[in-house]
């Protein structure tokens, strides 16, 4: 078990392997009287599934989430919601040629050096299939969190070396606007034509391509997260970075906050019209001292390029002699639009997490 839960008040464990019979989960925690909104469900599995886009893996999975306990007539009982999603199409003989074969940027090696054994086809827990049940159980959360008027929304903030203007749509965000839609779930219409030609020159030459996800969470009361260790910083650094691919965190204005003055950070307080407390600007991501503030909080994550190139490498055998990787299979030249939803499950549940946890923290 150890690794496979997170969570506390309201914890998760996953199970299942890229190319076995099925991946799922346990979700234990969920208050009962919870409204299940399945139509939502389906649709948070459908942003995730594979084959959405030219630059997607062709790995053909309907995603659909059975769900086996905790829930009578679409209401949570308060009860383990059990859950699990089939795999249609696993594919393990397309990966009978890395059997002894290393592949470079996996978790091969070191999955064998702690186990002694390890997963050849599609690197088993390691693969991002695993993410589908963070996405089930997220969803779940995110209903919760929306009886408390706390929204989640996640975006493409980069693509490679492509950014678009970060402040702009962070405001969108935060004032509640539609942000605009798209395949890569970049919202930034302008510079969609530089993107696909990326994207295309990187498939074409068998390449990958990595970028960064802004998440904003608006509706967050102020008071969420645990003193020293479990800040809700913290917290959030640790979902994110157990997400596949993830290389870097940042909260609020994160690093570029480092080459400033402290005048410069420093958000100042204000008192509204109806006297209430709150800050002027947002530069901490809306949390101090590990605590949320009341304001948006945002973050962003940052992923390499997808490891699976279609090109031979040169690697070892598990025996350690020289040998060659030969680039096979359905893998992504972009996974970042598909982590999106990922990450806002794994924000869900963090949150829902906290909240629930604050319920005892006050008489």
């Amino acid at each position: 078990m150890a690794g496979n839960v997170f969570g506390r008040a309201l914890r998760l464990i996953t199970f299942g392997e890229s190319h076995g019979a099925a991946v799922g989960g346990v979700l234990e925690g969920l208050p009962s009287g919870v409204t299940i909104d399945e139509a939502f469900l389906a649709e948070q599995m459908a942003r995730r599934q594979p084959g959405q886009a030219p630059h997607a893996t062709s790995r053909k999975e309907p995603d659909r989430v059975e769900l086996l306990s905790g829930i009578s007539n679409g209401i949570s009982t308060g009860t383990p919601i059990g859950f699990i999603i089939a795999n249609r199409d696993a594919r393990p003989s397309d990966y009978t040629h890395l059997e002894t074969v290393l592949r470079p940027g996996h978790g091969d090696f070191t999955y064998l050096q702690k186990y002694g054994l390890r997963h050849a086809s599609g690197g088993g827990r390691a693969s991002a299939r695993e993410t589908s049940a963070r996405v089930a159980a997220g969803a779940l959360a995110q209903m919760f969190l929306t009886a408390h008027g706390i929204r989640i929304r996640g975006w493409v903030s980069g693509i490679g070396p492509i950014a678009g203007p970060h402040a702009e749509v962070l405001k969108k965000m935060e004032d509640g606007e539609a942000l605009h839609e798209n395949i890569f779930r970049f919202p930034h219409p302008a510079l969609l034509a530089e993107v696909e030609a990326l994207l295309e020159d990187a498939r074409l030459k068998g390449d990958t391509v990595g970028g960064t996800i802004t998440c904003c969470a608006t509706g967050v009361p102020a008071g969420l997260g645990e003193p020293v260790f479990d800040k809700l910083e913290a917290l959030l650094a640790q979902a994110m970075l157990s997400i596949n691919a993830t290389r870097a965190f940042e909260m609020g204005e994160g690093f570029a906050s480092c080459a400033l003055r402290g005048s410069e950070v420093n958000d100042l307080f204000e008192t509204d019209d109806h006297g209430n407390i709150r800050t002027q600007t947002n530069r901490s991501g809306g949390v101090q001292a590990g605590i949320s503030n009341g304001m948006p909080v945002w973050f962003r994550v940052g992923f390499k390029p997808v490891s699976t190139l279609q090109l031979t490498q040169p690697t070892v055998t598990t025996g350690g002699e020289p040998a060659e990787v030969v680039g096979k299979g359905r893998h992504d030249v972009c996974v970042v639009p598909r982590a999106v939803p990922i990450v806002e499950a794994m924000t869900a549940l963090v949150l829902a997490d906290l909240l629930l946890q604050q319920r005892t923290n006050r008489a």
